[in-house]
C-alpha cells in the first residue's frame, strides 16, 4: 500500500476575504517491500494545482491537516492517482527481479 505524504504547500496569502488559500500542493507517493534484508523501493513525486475554494467550504491555514492535504492532492489528480501508485509497485517490482543492467566486464 502506498503512502501519500506532502511535503510543501503554496498558498496565496490573500484572495479576496480570504487568507491563506492553498494553491499547490507538493506530494510524494512512496512504497517499500524487504525481501531477504535487501529493501525495494518505489517513489514518484510531482506537484498538482488546486481549483479556487469554496468560501462556504473553506479551510482556514491553522486547521489545515496532513489527511486533508493528502485528500486534497488526490482529488486533484483523479485517475492519475492509480497511475502514480502502479508506477510505485512496478519499480519495486523492477529492482527486485531487474531486466537491464550496466557495468563492463573487465572489472
Amino acid at each position: 500500500m502506498s503512502t501519500w505524504t506532502i511535503t510543501s504547500m503554496d498558498r496565496t496569502l490573500t484572495d479576496g476575504d480570504l487568507s491563506d488559500v492553498v494553491t499547490v500542493l507538493h506530494w510524494q507517493c512512496i512504497d517499500s517491500e524487504t525481501v531477504d534484508d535487501v529493501t525495494h523501493s518505489g517513489r514518484c513525486y510531482g506537484t498538482v494545482g488546486l481549483s479556487a475554494p469554496d468560501a462556504d467550504a473553506f479551510t482556514e491555514w491553522g486547521d489545515i491537516t496532513h489527511d486533508d492535504a493528502v485528500e486534497w492532492a488526490k482529488a486533484a489528480l483523479g485517475d492519475q492517482v492509480e497511475s502514480y501508485e502502479a508506477s510505485v509497485a512496478n519499480q519495486i517490482e523492477l529492482s527486485k527481479n531487474p531486466v537491464q543492467a550496466s557495468g563492463t566486464p573487465w572489472n
